[in-house]
């Protein structure tokens, strides 16, 4: 069902687009059509650096906090198509992509999709401490001297795996 209507809009778009321009250029005149084409990929492109150093800060502040970052990194794809739809030529991408920088439009759209979203993150597990960041890995390393293997009572699964005492 969907590929259809997806090969549809692939279709029909750039034949809405032209006629876009035809009726704009009827109404303003050419040059000022494509000074106005010109204007929305300008627009397009200050747009997507503002709001994407911003999205990129908020992710960078949700990973150092420890929160769920997949509403931001949703909000960063749309800003990115945003930009991108605003760099093609035409006015209904340029109308699209104007509405995709809008927040309150992509707070809409993560709404709507949220459940069929899923964001897999790596979490580094560290936390700051005065002398610098410090990671609680499970891995602890040791020299030779620092360890002794013990052989088990067996009683334990793992009672034949090396032992670390304090």
């Amino acid at each position: 069902m969907r590929t259809p209507m997806i090969a549809t809009t692939i279709l029909l778009l750039p034949i809405l687009e032209i006629a876009g321009f035809i009726l704009v250029g009827r109404e303003i005149g050419v040059l000022p059509t494509l000074a106005l084409i010109m204007l929305t990929s300008l627009a397009g492109i200050v747009l997507l650096r503002v709001q994407g150093f911003g999205i990129l800060r908020r992710l960078n502040d949700e990973a150092r906090s420890g929160r769920d970052p997949a509403r931001d990194m949703i909000h960063g794809v749309m800003v990115v198509i945003a930009g991108l739809l605003l760099l093609l030529p035409g006015f209904i991408t340029d109308a699209i992509g104007l509405l995709l920088f809008l927040p309150p439009v992509r707070d809409f759209v993560w709404r709507h999709f949220r459940q069929n979203i899923t964001v897999y993150t790596s979490s580094a597990a560290s936390f700051r401490t005065a002398g610098g960041n410090r990671d609680r890995s499970p891995v602890v390393d040791l020299d030779e001297d620092e360890f002794e293997r013990k052989p088990g009572n067996g009683s334990s699964p793992w009672s034949d795996k090396p032992r670390i005492d304090n």
